[in-house]
């Protein structure tokens, strides 16, 4: 079941944990922000990385990289999940005060699978 997600097309968002909104989804939240730069305008605090650079961003000492997956059930248990990974409830609707990292130099990197 611990598949690597890393073959299949993987959409990773890089975000400052400072830029966080106080709960996900909805108005000027990260679920915007991500809508926003899908459609190539232009968002200072996310950033579209491929597979190969979070590779190498977990591959430097104390980089603070921490990764959440927004996937739902189902996807994980098919395609498995990249280790390590925080699991998040739902990619629209989690609280950050608990779900991320208190650190605030964190670089949090949010990734999930289109499989539908």
């Amino acid at each position: 079941m611990h598949k690597l997600i890393a073959p299949m097309a993987l959409l990773a968002v890089l975000a400052i944990a400072g830029a966080a909104p106080a709960r996900a989804g909805g108005g000027s939240s990260a679920w915007a922000r991500l809508s926003a730069l899908l459609g190539n305008q232009h968002d200072d605090n996310f950033k579209l990385i491929h597979v190969a650079d979070l590779a190498a961003l977990e591959a430097v000492p104390n980089s603070h990289v921490v990764i959440l997956d927004a996937n739902v059930a189902p996807t994980r248990e098919e395609y498995g999940v990249i280790p390590g990974a925080r699991l998040l409830p739902s990619y629209d609707n989690y609280d950050v005060a608990t779900e991320l990292p208190p650190a605030k130099n964190a670089e949090l990197v949010f990734y999930c699978a289109n499989t539908h």
